[in-house]
């Protein structure tokens, strides 16, 4: 199916979504991802600290982005990888609230991304328990990958969308949004609160 767009996946350094520390992105082109990224993310200082419990899920430690960028520092990069792309992400509200709270954080413009999440559209296409990432990338023919490494989840959210966009006949993501019966979505700021 010739759908394009761009997968998305981000890791938190602990609850609050603008501690990003990592991100993988695959950008798909009439239906097969041709290009990969990756990098790590240093927090701000106002949400610094790692919690636990997500270094227990994503193995993402303090010392490992030491000397990584910050959300400033590497924004313009996401933007250009994303380019005019529709952003799709497995449960999307979560990474779309990454970005929306990293850039409050760093005081950015929030970028006026159109979404769709993949977790609405499994749940019109596959008839599975559960539609948490490995099943649903399991549904679309996908193989075991590294779940909570940003960019292995970015390759199995993007499976999904390409076998989903397959079976639904449907030649872009905003014919597959519509025939699934799911939104697509705009990011917006977080409201100031004056």
């Amino acid at each position: 199916m010739p759908v394009d767009f761009t997968a998305i996946d981000f890791e938190t350094a602990n609850g609050n979504p603008a501690s990003a520390c990592s991100v993988g992105l695959a950008r798909v082109r009439d239906g097969v991802v041709v290009d990969r990224a990756y990098w790590l993310i240093k927090p701000p200082a106002s949400h610094p600290q790692f919690q636990s419990f997500n270094v227990k899920i994503h193995n993402i430690t303090p010392d490992m982005v030491v000397d990584a960028p910050t959300w400033g520092e590497q924004f313009d990069d996401l933007l250009s990888f994303i380019g005019d792309d529709v952003a799709v992400a497995h449960n999307a509200s979560f990474d779309m609230g990454v970005i929306r709270a990293a850039c409050a954080d760093a005081v950015l413009p929030t970028p006026r991304l159109k979404y769709l999440c993949s977790v609405q559209v499994s749940r019109k296409t596959y008839d599975i328990p559960s539609h948490r990432l490995p099943l649903a990338a399991a549904a679309a023919g996908y193989g075991e990958f590294a779940h909570h490494e940003a960019l292995a989840d970015a390759e199995a959210c993007a499976s999904i969308i390409i076998d989903s966009a397959r079976r639904h006949e449907a030649t872009d993501v905003p014919s597959l949004a519509k025939v699934a019966g799911v939104k697509l979505h705009q990011l917006k700021a977080i409201p100031l609160k004056l």
